[in-house]
């Protein structure tokens, strides 16, 4: 146990920080900032612009493998089959016979999937809507930001929209990721 007050500890961490202090280019005392003070003022000081503050990871999954944990959004592309309304649904590849073993990263089962006429309203309603989400979340504070994309089995739809979801993204300027977590699954 460290003997001396507390005063004798603090001037004696001080004092061994001083050759740190010496060389640093920023110094930030702490004493009476809140948490979410000390992020603003690192965000300030290093971040180039409001993009760099946050990395979206794109997920793909298959539902019957169970949520991602991680997600902070989840958005399901299997839509529920309603008879009145049935070809509104999003073509599923896996019943299409020379599409089933292929997987949403291949060109076959990638332009089948954006081709259709219910996936462009789709795609424009989802980026709508993360371009929206995004400033908010940067201005919360939020530095990661997981959307995870399901289908069925993980092969085919989720992975060309979660694909999709990165690329656009990237191409925004946005630190992205993509992963497919199921698309090996059989």
């Amino acid at each position: 146990a460290m003997q001396g007050s507390l005063e004798q500890a603090v001037r004696l961490e001080r004092e061994m920080l001083r050759p740190v202090k010496e060389v640093s280019d920023y110094v930030i005392d702490t004493s009476n900032i809140p948490a979410a003070g000390l992020k603003a003022r690192i965000s300030d000081l290093f971040l180039q612009n409001d993009n760099d503050a946050i990395t979206v990871h794109c997920i793909s999954f298959g539902f019957k493998y169970g949520l991602p944990m991680e997600a902070d959004l989840v958005m399901d592309v299997r839509f529920m089959p309603n008879p009145y309304y049935i070809e509104t649904l999003l073509p599923n590849p896996f019943y299409v016979e020379e599409l089933r073993e292929h997987t949403g990263l291949e060109a076959p089962v990638r332009d089948y999937v954006m081709n259709c006429k219910e996936t462009e309203g789709f795609k424009a309603r989802f980026t709508d809507m993360i371009d929206y989400m995004l400033p908010l979340y940067i201005q919360e504070g939020k530095s990661q930001l997981v959307i995870a994309v399901g289908c069925t089995g993980g092969h085919h739809r989720s992975v060309a929209l979660a694909q999709y979801m990165h690329d656009h993204l990237a191409a925004n300027g946005i630190h992205a990721t993509v992963s497919h977590r199921d698309i090996t699954k059989q």
